[in-house]
């Protein structure tokens, strides 16, 4: 009884080892077709041309003082110059935003005969506003931008940024991209199975790229973290998607 007990025993082990090395080796090869690493994997990408629809520029001045009462007199009537020179060349009151005023005190120092510093006093006060204009009518801030000769001409002491442009439909055209950019990444796993006689199978993992945005026909060098343009009108969005499917 013994000795049958122990064969049953060893036939019993023998036949749960082979079970085991079929699971396992099952998996392994499931593993092996259907892991990342493995199959077939595109990139695909998009792009497209577009023009900014909305513009930002911003300009500030200043004026300075012996006392702040001063100066902030001068300020304000600059501030009212700037207004009714916007307003005259079409900009509403919609599309500017002051800020308020920032002063800062002018110091000097005064030194002994042996040069040592004796001590630091106010002789008056610098003070600075900005002006921000918003519109969705392009040409006319951007000519305005080009010409502040008549502020000059009025003796207001205003420094001019470079306007900003923007795309206010830009979710859209994400979305266009990435559907354009994975038909494209989906079209080149086909070539590749055509050309291997491989078969695709499920979709097993995919990664959407950055988004980019650079000036139309510049040599602008892509950035990891995504680039993103605002000193141009006109721009090229891309985008890229890579794919990975299992072939059986």
């Amino acid at each position: 009884m013994k000795e049958y007990k122990g064969i049953i025993i060893a036939l019993i082990a023998g036949i749960c080892a082979i079970i085991c090395c079929y699971v396992f080796s099952g998996n392994l090869v499931d593993y092996k077709r259907t892991s990342g690493s493995g199959g077939l994997t595109a990139t695909g990408s998009a792009n497209c041309d577009f023009e900014s629809d909305l513009i930002v520029w911003r300009g500030s001045f200043s004026r300075e003082g012996t006392t702040t009462q001063e100066a902030y007199r001068s300020i304000k009537k600059d501030a009212e110059m700037v207004r009714n020179y916007l307003l005259e060349n079409g900009v509403t009151e919609e599309e500017m935003v002051f800020s308020s005023v920032s002063i800062s005190p002018n110091w000097e120092s005064e030194y002994n005969e042996n040069g040592d510093r004796l001590r630091d006093y106010i002789v008056g006060y610098n003070l600075y506003q900005n002006v921000s204009i918003t519109s969705s009518d392009v040409d006319k801030i951007e000519n305005i931008s080009r010409d502040i000769s008549g502020l000059i001409e009025s003796n207001v002491q205003f420094a001019s940024d470079d306007p900003e442009y923007y795309y206010t439909k830009l979710d859209e055209l994400k979305l266009q991209l990435i559907e354009e950019a994975t038909q494209n990444a989906k079209d080149r796993i086909d070539l590749l199975a055509a050309g291997t006689g491989a078969n695709i199978g499920e979709l097993l993992n995919a990664n959407l790229g950055v988004f980019q945005i650079t000036a139309q026909n510049s040599n602008t060098e892509y950035s990891y973290g995504g680039y993103f343009d605002t000193s141009s009108r006109k721009k090229t969005a891309s985008i890229t998607v890579k794919l990975n499917y299992s072939v059986d």
